[in-house]
């Protein structure tokens, strides 16, 4: 109340700041004792993870050695080349296969129609999203399925195209790794959700300059 009071612009900032984290500050103390005294199990969605960066999730990688971390998920769009045609900051941590129609919208508007090859990993597989990239136009999809194949589709992932095109999927994960170590998208050093899509963002755009720079550099003179 003495800060509202004062009109100075560093009480009006830090009205602001206090203002900002108090209700954080009760949230943590009533999700701890939730867990702590209360012995509850507190879903996911609902923990606060960073007093400062509350948008922070758990995410499950589902790999060995990375059970869970936090963070914000990423979905990237890479097109021939090496360019990230389109990256979006998930807000919820959850499965992968429901971003793939706005992938598949995303490119038809940027590029004007559907892509000749869509190729994902298992996190984007279902059935119904094999339908709708082949509604759309899609002509070859490689998306491995998920858990044991039938022997039928094992003969279908076995094709010549199909393997082709999963090698040019694997692509990304290079991609990923080179934006993570080269362009620090591996740690947001900005505030805030609109500062993590700043970060995010512009050094996608860099990463795509540089490689655009690099085939100019290549072509013969």
């Amino acid at each position: 109340e003495a800060l509202v009071d004062q009109e100075s612009a560093p009480a009006r900032r830090l009205v602001e700041r206090v203002d900002r984290f108090l209700p954080l500050v009760d949230r943590a103390i009533a999700q701890a004792t939730r867990r702590v005294l209360d012995g509850e199990t507190v879903p996911a969605g609902e923990k606060l993870l960073s007093l400062f960066e509350p948008h922070t999730r758990l995410i499950t990688r589902h790999k060995a050695g990375k059970p869970v971390e936090f963070g914000c998920k990423l979905m990237l769009d890479e097109v021939d080349g090496g360019i990230v045609s389109r990256y979006d900051v998930v807000g919820e941590a959850g499965l992968d296969h429901p971003h793939l129609k706005e992938s598949l919208a995303g490119h038809r508007v940027r590029f004007g129609r559907a892509p000749d090859l869509l190729a994902g990993d298992r996190g984007l597989y279902t059935a119904a999203n094999e339908n709708l990239a082949r509604q759309v136009g899609v002509k070859r999809v490689v998306l491995p399925q998920a858990g044991r194949p039938s022997r039928q589709r094992q003969e279908h992932e076995r094709q010549p195209w199909f393997r082709r095109g999963f090698r040019f999927r694997a692509g990304i994960e290079g991609r990923i790794s080179v934006l993570k170590r080269g362009y620090e998208l591996g740690r947001c050093r900005d505030h805030g959700e609109e500062g993590l899509g700043r970060w995010v963002g512009w050094g996608i755009v860099t990463a795509n300059l540089a490689t655009v720079a690099r085939a100019i550099a290549a072509r013969p003179t």
